[in-house]
């Protein structure tokens, strides 16, 4: 038996029941038509048993016992480790689909292993790439500082966060961000946790703070609002899934 992550752009085939839940499609088979071109990839193991992902062309619709379902939704019915492969088969889709051709020679590439490409011409190699970028909480007294990015979907508050830049440390990037986005400077830099986040291909590493000094002066490209927060006081947070959700519960005392 095997889970079958399986993806139309960022949605997920999922299994309805009739209790409602959802979950990963765990067949000997593929749950949905493979076609001849289609790429099977094998992305890890989860208790002995492979986990298999590829696309799909066109979203399921109509299915009598599948649906589709955003990666990011997925969190609230997969259990944690199904929702971490399926963000792993993500990225490695992802990955798969903008590494078609060599950048050297322009050859085909073709998988050599699980996570690797080699050029067919040239024998260049590759591998999934990740983002790499920090987030801070940072934190005056009892108050936190959080802020509104103009690229939010919702309406919710969250920590400063940016990508790190080549050529500087993880705690340079986190000093600079903060400088960069708030004006503002920080000290007793500490490190608080990583998360793989496969939107499309990242990965986050979490920081605490401590006020140091400066007025706060938005970076309005970035920004849209930001202040100092109590706990009494705070606005829409961060969902569940989200590392910037982790570093406030953990402020809060959760």
């Amino acid at each position: 038996m095997k889970y079958w992550f399986v993806f139309c752009q960022s949605a997920l085939l999922l299994e309805k029941h009739a209790d409602g839940s959802l979950s990963v499609p765990f067949e000997d088979e593929p749950p949905v038509e493979v076609k001849p071109w289609t790429t099977i990839h094998h992305i890890t193991e989860i208790d002995g048993n492979d986990v298999m992902a590829f696309a799909i062309d066109h979203p399921v619709a109509n299915h009598p016992r599948m649906v589709m379902c955003g990666l990011r939704e997925s969190y609230a019915y997969l259990p944690l480790t199904h929702y971490l492969a399926a963000g792993k088969s993500h990225e490695i889709l992802y990955w798969d689909s903008t590494t078609k051709y060599c950048g050297v020679c322009g050859g085909q590439m073709r998988l050599h292993t699980d996570i690797s490409k080699r050029c067919t011409q040239c024998g260049k190699e590759v591998w999934p790439q990740l983002a790499t970028a920090v987030i801070c909480r940072v934190t005056r007294g009892d108050k936190v500082l959080l802020v509104h990015a103009r690229n939010f979907r919702g309406d919710f508050y969250g920590l400063v966060a940016g990508f790190v830049e080549t050529g500087e440390t993880l705690e340079e990037a986190v000093v600079r961000e903060v400088r960069e986005e708030t004006g503002i400077e920080i000290q007793n830099l500490r490190y608080f946790a990583s998360q793989p986040w496969p939107y499309p291909c990242g990965l986050m590493v979490g920081f605490t703070a401590d006020y140091a000094g400066g007025e706060i002066h938005l970076q309005r490209s970035e920004l849209s609002r930001g202040g100092w927060f109590g706990r009494d006081s705070l606005p829409q947070i961060p969902e569940k899934l989200s590392i910037a959700r982790q570093l406030i519960d953990d402020w809060l005392g959760e």
